[in-house]
């Protein structure tokens, strides 16, 4: 089993908070693990524990140039001894960015494929097309995302999150199976609010729905997807958001990532400033990992 740190929740204490009349904690997740960090520490648990029992020692998952779902995968299999294939969409850039490179360190053997091909990336006679090529493998799907997920971040809930009283859980959202399985292990209680790091993110609230109805006869709606604050599209940067990034840290200490905490915790305060929280609501922030010990 991949080794797991627990991880503390801390409070954001600001005197324009206090104005508002809202609290925030921070789950801070990001440090449950040096290199397969966050949400990916839950998603991956059960993805492995199959593989493992099944006595499969190959694992084939699919991801970006920039992937955390790659970047994580890779040292997972690593730490477990597994052999592991990244199928990349793209071309093949030199020399690799630093994601890809430390994949390749972990011992990820990369496979790039056209943007084209990549959209088969589901298809069965694309999968046994992979598997004449490399043999038997395990497959997890892009991001991580199935019910073996969904029951690892509902552990998590049970175990961690519903420990902590809030009123509202606010996360990022790039695939939708931490989101589904956090309100699978909610039960129906209380709010959970995703922010979509994509561009027209409008379908995630059809595959969060998805998800859960692959993963439980019971569908809950205790949550909303806010698709305002992706920053001009996953991976996309702006002066506001980097200037936001950096206020974090300096004023709390709290690290972000470009890509999903950045712009979820940026969506969280200016909603904050429209007042679309209740006064008096405790917010918990869950942190999902992103930054890069490599």
């Amino acid at each position: 089993m991949l080794k797991y740190f627990d991880t503390p929740t801390t409070k954001i204490q600001s005197k324009e908070l206090e104005y508002e009349g809202v609290r925030i904690l921070v789950k801070r997740e990001d440090l449950n693990h040096p290199y397969v960090s966050g949400n990916k520490w839950w998603k991956l648990k059960y993805n492995l524990e199959v593989a493992k029992r099944t006595g499969q020692d190959t694992i084939l998952t699919f991801g970006g140039a920039f992937s955390n779902h790659i970047y994580a995968t890779a040292a997972a299999a690593k730490e477990l001894n597994f052999r592991s294939i990244g199928v990349i969409r793209g071309e093949e850039v030199l020399p690799l960015n630093s994601t890809l490179a430390f994949a390749m360190e972990c011992g990820m053997k990369l496979h790039f494929i056209s943007r084209d091909d990549y959209r088969r990336k589901n298809d069965e006679s694309f999968i046994e097309k992979l598997k004449e090529r490399f043999g038997d493998f395990i497959a997890i799907p892009e991001g991580g995302s199935n019910s073996l997920a969904l029951k690892g971040c509902a552990e998590f809930t049970l175990e961690k999150l519903s420990l902590i009283g809030f009123d509202y859980l606010c996360l990022p959202i790039g695939t939708g199976g931490t989101m589904a399985g956090i309100i699978q292990g909610l039960k129906g209680k209380r709010n959970v609010m995703g922010f979509s790091a994509l561009k027209n993110g409008d379908f995630l609230k059809d595959e969060v729905r998805r998800l859960q109805q692959e993963y439980s006869a019971k569908v809950y709606d205790n949550w909303t997807i806010q698709t305002d604050f992706h920053f001009g599209g996953y991976a996309r940067q702006t002066p506001e958001l980097n200037q936001l990034i950096e206020r974090m840290k300096r004023l709390f200490d709290l690290p972000l990532d470009p890509i999903y905490t950045g712009k979820m915790v940026a969506g969280v305060f200016a909603m904050i400033e429209k007042n679309l929280f209740p006064k008096g609501s405790t917010i918990l922030i869950l942190h999902t990992g992103g930054l890069r010990q490599h």
